[in-house]
């Protein structure tokens, strides 16, 4: 039986096209002892393929994280499967702000060690013993206490399009960065503040805040469903909105807009912009903030090098491109020398020392 895509993604978007039908745009992840994770990703894939789900989902032996596009009209099914199994009965669905039918143009469901890249070693401490999850209108009110340290526990490349007000934002690349850059800045700080977290969805604040009650910290706080669930429920009870820009989202959207504040630049000519684009180099393939003049002139390549190599015939692009990994600006996503408008590097936390 075929446990894997056989179509590209060419192929899939003619044919979500043709079909004509809304699908809407959800994550989940659910902390969960998964004995054989193997096993457990096939019957996903067989059962969703069949509904046609596409989207990135990752399972471990601690639980699922799943980023997805399901039919409309299969979403009862879908939500019928999910509550047949055990631990994700009526787990809790983040619907995206904004939809597009193609947000997702494959399924992948792939084993791994962990469902977020954290490099923590879960034996030293417990997991289960997390923070205090919060509402929107309960977060928005901790975010006005002046005891209140409110930190954004994504990379730079997402707070940089958007985040809270107030919000010290991690000059970090990956999220296991952050976590002792974190600890480590806020030490004295562990009694007297109250530390409140947030992240796009709530996954990376589940660990987050049962490492930092491990690491001393008195009162860990985290915003319940992340900054998708905060918007959704802010709308919901006419609350005000305090997060500025855009939300990065990891599918084909790449973000959602919050507010029509505009807070970042593009890193290539300095104007204001908030769109990311992977550069077309596909040796390259950087991701950085790009304006729609840049793009234009740059072909959607993040330098001339590159759009000199997108116009080479295909068979010569490949000829380049073989025997080389991928070039290292691909993992700094939008700090690459050649960008002038990059974010610089800085040090958040020094109005804390000061």
């Amino acid at each position: 039986m075929q446990l894997y895509n056989n179509l590209s993604n060419e192929e899939r978007a003619a044919l979500i096209a043709e079909a004509g039908k809304e699908r809407l745009t959800i994550s989940f992840y659910k902390y969960a002892k998964i004995g054989n994770p193997e096993l457990f990703r096939n019957n996903l894939f067989i059962k969703w393929n069949a509904l046609d789900v596409l989207g990135r989902i990752y399972v471990a032996t601690e639980g699922i994280n799943a980023q997805l596009s399901v039919p409309a009209d299969h979403f009862k099914a879908f939500k019928k499967h999910l509550d047949s199994i055990s631990f994700l009965e009526n787990v809790r669905l983040n619907i995206a702000i904004e939809h597009d039918n193609f947000s997702f143009l494959k399924l992948k469901i792939k084993v791994r060690n962990k469902i977020v890249a954290d490099g923590l070693n879960d034996d030293t401490f417990d997991v289960t013993n997390k923070g205090v999850h919060v509402n929107a209108k309960k977060f928005n009110e901790l975010i006005e206490d002046p005891n209140t340290v409110l930190v954004d526990m994504r990379n730079h490349y997402e707070s940089e399009i958007g985040h809270f007000k107030n919000a010290i934002t991690p000059d970090v690349d990956t999220f296991r960065e952050s976590l002792d850059l974190i600890e480590e800045d806020l030490r004295e700080h562990k009694e007297d503040k109250k530390l409140v977290m947030y992240c796009t969805g709530g996954i990376r604040c589940e660990k987050a805040s049962a490492y930092y009650k491990h690491k001393g910290f008195k009162n860990v706080f985290q915003l319940e469903g992340g900054i998708i669930n905060y918007v959704r429920q802010i709308e919901a009870e006419g609350l005000e909105n305090k997060f500025i820009g855009k939300n990065f989202v990891f599918d084909e959207r790449r973000s959602e807009r919050i507010s029509d504040d505009v807070i970042a630049n593009c890193h290539q000519c300095g104007e204001p912009a908030d769109l990311h684009t992977n550069c077309a180099n596909e040796a390259c393939h950087l991701l950085f903030i790009q304006c729609d003049s840049c793009k234009s002139k740059m072909d959607n390549c993040c330098s001339t090098n590159c759009q000199e190599i997108i116009k080479l015939p295909y068979k010569e692009q490949k000829e380049l491109r073989k025997g080389q990994g991928n070039s290292n600006d691909i993992f700094k996503k939008g700090r690459a020398d050649h960008l002038p408008y990059k974010k610089d590097l800085r040090n958040i936390f020094e109005t804390l020392k000061k």
